[in-house]
């Protein structure tokens, strides 16, 4: 390889790292939204938590660390909703940039 292929070739790699973690950013900002006065986070470990709660009704810390009463059932199917709007959203976005590459 001479060295223009070298530099192009780096340049993409570097490009295409940048752009994963740009989109990385971008979704993991897209998981947050707001219920009974809390900020969430949806994801692996609030639905984790949710799905351990036994009972109808608990009182948990939000992002902001604040002591937040909520309806169980209705904050984890916010929060699946969310989870999988943005990871099927995050995946064609990720596919699209690979086959860039």
């Amino acid at each position: 390889m001479d060295t223009e292929k070298l530099i192009s070739h780096a340049r993409a790699r570097f490009d295409h790292a940048a752009a994963r973690r740009i989109l990385k950013e971008k979704y993991e900002a897209r998981m947050l939204f707001a219920y009974c006065g809390g900020m969430w986070r949806a994801g692996p470990d609030l639905l984790n938590v949710l799905a351990a709660c036994p009972d109808e009704s608990a009182v948990l810390l939000d992002l902001y660390d604040t002591p937040v009463k909520i309806d169980v059932r209705e904050l984890e199917l916010a929060a699946q909703q969310r989870w999988q709007e943005q990871m099927n959203a995050w995946l064609v976005e990720h596919e699209i940039n690979s086959q860039k590459r």
